[in-house]
C-alpha cells in the first residue's frame, strides 16, 4: 500500500508519504497474534497525502451485499479553503477520479455527498468547505478475491484563488469478508448522497413540480419542492445537458409547511429554447436529507 502526491500543473513536486511508525516489539508480537475485524479494517487505509492546501487518503471497510465494498476518498482542507462538486456552479473545477490502474474491479462508482452553495462577490459555486468524504462502491470482478484500488485524483482547492492539485493513491483491499464495519464518518457520508425520488427517506426533499417558460421576454424555470424534515438549509442545484448554460437557482418563497419554490432566471442564459426536450438533473438538499431527480423540459 503506497501513496504519492503531485502538486500543481506541469512539472510538479513529488512528495512521498511518511510511513506508519513501526510499533515496539511487544506490540508487534501482540498484533501478529490477533486476527480481528478491527485489525483488518485498520489495514484498509492509506497514509495521508499532502496536495497543496489539502490532504487526501483512501479508506475502506464493510461489504455491501449486492453493491460491493464500501470505500471512500477523503479530502481535508486547510481552514478557509474549499473544493467543488461534480457541477462547480458559476466557477471552479469538478474533481476527476481516474481508477484505470485498479485491478479486480468490475465497477467503481463515486458518490457525491450533498454539497452546499458557496457565494462570493464574483460568483456562486457549489462544493464543500473544510472537508469532504466521497463514498465509493467497488464491485470486484472476481468476488472473494483481493482488490487493488489505484486512484489518480485531480481536483482544485480554492481560497481567494484556485490551485490545481493532484494525488496518486493505492489501497489493497482484502476479500470483503475480512473487512470490518465502515468508519462512522464513511457511513454518514454515504447517507448524505442524494437518493432517487423513488427511494426517499421520510425526511428527504420531494420534487413536486417543474414549470418551464422557454420563450418570450422572461424565460424561466419554476421548481416546487417539499421538505418534510424542515426547510432549514433548503437549496436546489441543477445539472444541464452538456453545452447548455443554466444559471443557479434562487429561492423564491418558502412556506411554513416545508414547501419551497425556486426560480431559475433563464434570461441570463441566452439559450433558453435549447433546453426544450432535454433532460435536466435536479439535486435538492437540506439539513435533514437530500434527493435527486431527472426531468424532461418541455
Amino acid at each position: 500500500m503506497g501513496a504519492v502526491a503531485q502538486q500543481g500543473f506541469g512539472i510538479g513536486e513529488v512528495v512521498m508519504c511518511k510511513k506508519w511508525r513501526t510499533p515496539g516489539v511487544l506490540g508487534f508480537l501482540f498484533l501478529a497474534g490477533v486476527l480481528s475485524a478491527e485489525a483488518a479494517e485498520d489495514a484498509a487505509v492509506t497514509p495521508w497525502v499532502e496536495a497543496q492546501a489539502a490532504r487526501v487518503r483512501l479508506l475502506a471497510g464493510a461489504d455491501q451485499p449486492g453493491k460491493g465494498v464500501l470505500a471512500g476518498v477523503e479530502i481535508v482542507m486547510a481552514e478557509g479553503w474549499k473544493t467543488y462538486w461534480r457541477n462547480p456552479g458559476e466557477a471552479g473545477v469538478p474533481p476527476n477520479f481516474d481508477w484505470s490502474g485498479s485491478s479486480n474491479t468490475a465497477s467503481i462508482k463515486v458518490g457525491y455527498p450533498a454539497p452546499m452553495r458557496i457565494s462570493d462577490p464574483a460568483a456562486e459555486m457549489i462544493g464543500y468547505k473544510t472537508s469532504v468524504l466521497f463514498p465509493i462502491s467497488v464491485m470486484p470482478q472476481v468476488p472473494g478475491e483481493p482488490v487493488d484500488l489505484r486512484l489518480a485524483l485531480e481536483f482544485a482547492v480554492c481560497r481567494e484563488i484556485c490551485i490545481p492539485a493532484q494525488a496518486a493513491l493505492e489501497l489493497k483491499l482484502p476479500p470483503a469478508r475480512r473487512l470490518g464495519a465502515p468508519a462512522a464518518a464513511l457511513a454518514a457520508a454515504q447517507a448524505r448522497v442524494p437518493r432517487a425520488q423513488g427511494s426517499l427517506r421520510a425526511s428527504d426533499p420531494q420534487l413536486l413540480a417543474v414549470r418551464s417558460t422557454l420563450s418570450g421576454p422572461s424565460p424561466r424555470l419554476e421548481i416546487d419542492a417539499a421538505f418534510p424534515g424542515g426547510n432549514g438549509g433548503a437549496d436546489l442545484f441543477l445539472e444541464p445537458p452538456d453545452g447548455i448554460f443554466v444559471p443557479m437557482a434562487q429561492k423564491l418563497s418558502a412556506a411554513g409547511d416545508g414547501r419551497v419554490r425556486f426560480l431559475v432566471d433563464l434570461t441570463r442564459a441566452g439559450n433558453a429554447e435549447e433546453l426544450k426536450g432535454k433532460d435536466l438533473k435536479l439535486t435538492l438538499v437540506s439539513d435533514a436529507g437530500a434527493s435527486e431527480a431527472t426531468v424532461r423540459i418541455e
